[in-house]
């Protein structure tokens, strides 16, 4: 038979409404007490009653989280952070989806799914700044990425233009001046593409390098094929690069694929550095160097601000926060030649 509340409570020693207190993530428990519940509630394998949980507290201890695709790793990474930083808190997460449509993250807002829930980590691509009114509700949100700023809500972003600076960096000090950056949005101004494209011409610029617009390659999506495509163009197009940036991971390793092909060995003839640090990027042939922008942090992060709106009672903030979260380069093989 399934684990009751009372079984929690007796085999942790402490009252049933200690349980629920843990169980709906109160303050104003020890903090071994609520070590000793959770570890008693693992032993059990109790799962809440949502729906009653519900009707007491008028919580559901179900959270979303609203992504823009799960195909790309980064996306699916994010989601397995995010369902481990809740299940810290006992609570549940439920995921939508949008393919990036703006009409369907607007959409997502008023959504009967998402109303079953006490709150959103809502990640936007398809909407811009100009959205922004659309997440004036009346339930917490926690707006991520970098395509709505300055909004009504808490936002938890990386910083992407010292990122991007950084990863430019590591290949000038590689000795690399022809630096082809792979991911380009046309007429960007707010967004991932333009932030990152914002770093690579300011490290260009700090080394004295001008920004040649035959390096700089447009994609619409970030995947593999379009990483792959866009450096069979520059081949094609007889432009000579020592060098590639792709704005994420499944860029830089479509570029490793499509110079491969090529016959160019990697970093010898052309360093790639990516960005996301998504898992696949250490075993890759060479492994990739990339940027590790802050994922388990901005995890960490939104499910604890989101916790926060709840526990005040949800609602639009009157004082909405803009956390910046920090970054990590990492060196692995296929940026810098050997000697």
């Amino acid at each position: 038979m399934a684990a009751t509340l009372h079984d929690v409570a007796n085999l942790a020693g402490v009252s049933i409404k200690t349980v629920s207190n843990v169980v709906n993530d109160y303050p104003h428990v020890k903090e071994s007490t609520r070590t000793r519940v959770r570890q008693a509630i693992d032993e059990l394998n109790y799962q809440p009653n949502l729906s009653a949980r519900s009707l007491r507290s008028g919580r559901s201890g179900v959270i979303g989280l609203v992504l823009p695709e799960l195909s790309l790793s980064y996306f699916g990474e994010l989601a397995d952070a995010v369902i481990a930083e809740a299940e810290k808190h006992g609570l549940v997460v439920l995921i939508e989806k949008t393919g990036a449509d703006r009409d369907r993250e607007i959409a997502v807002l008023t959504s009967p799914r998402m109303q079953l829930t006490d709150g959103l980590i809502f990640s936007p691509l398809g909407m811009g700044q100009a959205d922004a009114q659309h997440f004036e509700v009346d339930f917490p949100v926690v707006l991520l990425g970098e395509r709505i700023f300055g909004g009504p809500v808490d936002h938890v972003t990386m910083r992407n233009v010292e990122a991007a600076q950084a990863a430019t960096e590591l290949l000038l000090k590689a000795g690399r001046r022809r630096i082809a950056l792979v991911g380009a949005h046309v007429d960007e101004d707010v967004g991932s593409a333009a932030l990152r494209t914002q770093g690579y011409e300011q490290a260009l610029a700090a080394a004295g390098i001008e920004v040649d617009p035959s390096l700089v390659r447009y994609t619409t999506l970030w995947h593999r094929s379009n990483g792959a495509a866009a450096i069979r163009d520059l081949l094609n197009d007889g432009v000579e690069f020592d060098a590639v940036f792709g704005l994420n991971d499944a860029l830089a390793l479509g570029a490793m694929r499509a110079l491969q092909e090529a016959g160019l060995r990697i970093p010898d003839d052309v360093s790639v550095v990516g960005f996301d640090d998504i898992d696949e990027a250490q075993y890759t042939l060479p492994s990739l160097s990339t940027i590790n922008p802050g994922r388990e942090q901005i995890a960490a992060l939104a499910v604890e601000l989101l916790l926060t709106r709840i526990r005040d009672g949800g609602g639009r903030p009157s004082d909405p926060r803009e956390v910046l979260v920090d970054f990590e380069v990492v060196v692995r093989e296929s940026a810098v030649p050997s000697d």
